[in-house]
């Protein structure tokens, strides 16, 4: 899989010890609207997806999240590899351990009908619902949220993704 780009804040000259924790994300394009899932709690918004178990393949993991974050049942005959971001930082939770995951994003297709979501505690706390939305609204949301979210460098990530696809031409 290409790399789309880096994220490496270069804020862990300190750190004594690594953390890896990679994520399979989807990109769904229906009518020129990207399926999303908005925190309505800090109004921004993110592609579905996220950790991958451990013995988990990515593909797995991404159809698993997709289905839990959005109620959406990947189509797996339509997946097809976009790319991945990589991202390093000093961890959020301890001072001397270094962050790095890299994000695995597919383009694929969803069944029309939905299931219910299966939300853990922080998805549900910030309560998050799935929407199909303009890339220009996600991108201006995102962007005002960047001074008040408390992980910028997520919503960094998917503002220049949603660019790259915009300019690409995939929301007509």
């Amino acid at each position: 899989m290409k790399l789309l780009f880096e994220v490496d804040k270069k804020d862990y000259a300190a750190c004594t010890h690594t953390y890896v924790r990679d994520s399979a994300r989807s990109i769904i394009i229906r009518n020129g609207k990207a399926a999303m899932v908005h925190s309505l709690k800090y109004d921004y918004y993110k592609f579905p997806g996220g950790g991958i178990e451990k013995g988990e393949k990515p593909l797995d993991a991404m159809i698993r999240e997709t289905r839990e974050e959005t109620g959406l049942i990947v189509i797996p005959e339509s997946i097809r590899e976009y790319g991945y971001v990589h991202r390093i930082q000093k961890s959020f939770h301890d001072e001397t351990e270094c962050f790095i995951q890299d994000n695995y994003y597919y383009l694929c297709e969803a069944y029309e009908h939905r299931v219910a979501l299966e939300l853990d505690t922080y998805e549900s706390e910030e309560s998050f619902t799935p929407e199909f939305v303009d890339p220009g609204t996600a991108l201006a949301a995102n962007r005002n949220a960047m001074l008040a979210y408390k992980h910028p460098v997520m919503l960094e990530r998917d503002i220049r993704l949603l660019e790259m696809l915009k300019a690409e031409g995939r929301f007509v």
